[in-house]
């Protein structure tokens, strides 16, 4: 009950929002150029990119936004276990996996599902999803079969898919978010520039990227993060902290995912601030009613995914994550892959609706709709990844 009183508040909210859209409030503003380092010197080379430019930038995400990503614990420990017998008919069989991390006495256990084709002759490529809705969504029994994890769709399109649930690793509110991995890392709590959910969540994926370096049936170097909203603002911020990851999904990600915070459109920083006071770190509260003052924006965060492959969607209907900035933010991220020779076939302005760019390493759709992950998009994310793996 409380998930679908959840669902209706942000579908009014974002209905309201619809009738009051307008570009001309929009303030003047400047991004912030990635190529250009803290002391004031151009960009020009890869290498100069990444042994300082994406430094600087990553460690400004880390202290104004998202919060420090602790890298050390005490011990990590993978069980795993397959389903008797085949599932979907004889397509897939199904695996369980316990990913325990241990520090300072205390233990985060992470719950994986996988689905891995029963047909592949070699370790697969998977799409790992964060679930952020409810647990049915992705419903192991397969008895609930939802657009938001087609599971069967990907499969037959010869990929393995997993999920693991934000529940594992920090509850998605104000109340409990502490309870999970925060636990190991308490001293994160009380710095400004300290993890909290979002980051917990980006730290739980990384630790299922450490369990997939170690199964035999996954191929590590092929693993594709997903996210959708808050989930969609997490795998990018994943992808950035963690380069194993090959291919980034970000789906109507919005304010603090692809959407530029400098249009203060939709929802704003003061906005996801206020209603999710617990996401980010407590120095990005200072930048409520200053956003112009960040050091950074997130074409800045979309940049440190490359050269690797990413793509981003919008809706139609989900004004609120501010469609048009999110285009934008991802075109300004153009100039960082063209450093690796990426050239990108994005459009100078947005595509028509449901036309996706695909033979791109950036790629894009927006689709008619509301905030949600639909058919349309998955069966897009399938057709980016088989471009890009060549299948």
């Amino acid at each position: 009950m409380k998930n679908i009183l959840v669902f209706f508040c942000l579908l009014l909210s974002t209905q309201l929002f619809s009738q009051n859209y307008d570009e001309s409030k929009i303030p003047p503003y400047t991004l912030p150029n990635p190529l250009v380092t803290n002391g004031k010197k151009p960009v020009t080379t890869v290498a100069t990119w990444e042994n300082i430019r994406r430094q600087e930038i990553l460690a400004l995400f880390e202290n104004n936004v998202y919060g420090q990503m602790p890298k050390r614990f005490d011990s990590i420990q993978f069980k795993s276990a397959n389903t008797p017998g085949m599932v979907m008919g004889g397509k897939a069989f199904m695996r369980r996996a316990e990913i325990s991390v241990w520090r300072m006495g205390k233990q985060v256990k992470i719950n994986l599902l996988m689905f891995i084709p029963s047909s592949a002759k070699k370790p697969s490529p998977v799409f790992l999803f964060i679930n952020n809705r409810g647990i049915d969504q992705t419903d192991p029994t397969r008895k609930v079969q939802s657009e938001f994890w087609p599971a069967e769709m990907v499969i037959d399109s010869g990929y393995a898919i997993a999920a693991f649930h934000v529940s594992d690793v920090a509850p998605d509110n104000n109340d409990h978010y502490k309870e999970g991995v925060l636990q190991l890392y308490p001293e994160q709590l009380t710095l400004e520039n300290g993890m909290k959910a979002i980051g917990a969540w980006a730290w739980a994926a990384s630790r299922v990227m450490d369990y997939f370096e170690r199964e035999k049936v996954i191929d590590p170097k092929h693993v594709f993060l997903v996210g959708h909203s808050r989930g969609g603002k997490t795998a990018l911020w994943a992808g950035a902290q963690d380069q194993r990851f090959a291919m980034i999904f970000s789906n109507c990600s919005g304010n603090t995912g692809a959407a530029l915070s400098r249009r203060q459109i939709g929802e704003t920083v003061k906005k996801i601030n206020t209603t999710f006071p617990y996401w980010f770190c407590d120095n990005y509260k200072k930048y409520n009613d200053n956003v112009a003052a960040l050091p950074v924006d997130q074409h800045m965060l979309i940049s440190l995914i490359a050269p690797r492959p990413l793509y981003t969607t919008n809706a139609t209907k989900d004004v609120w994550a501010d469609p048009k900035g999110s285009y934008m933010s991802v075109k300004s991220a153009e100039p960082v892959y063209s450093l690796y020779k990426k050239k990108s076939a994005l459009p100078k302005s947005p595509p028509k609706v449901e036309v996706a760019i695909i033979a791109s390493p950036l790629g894009y759709h927006i689709r008619e709709g509301e905030h949600d992950l639909t058919k349309f998009d998955w069966n897009n994310f399938i057709r980016f990844a088989n471009y890009h793996t060549r299948k």
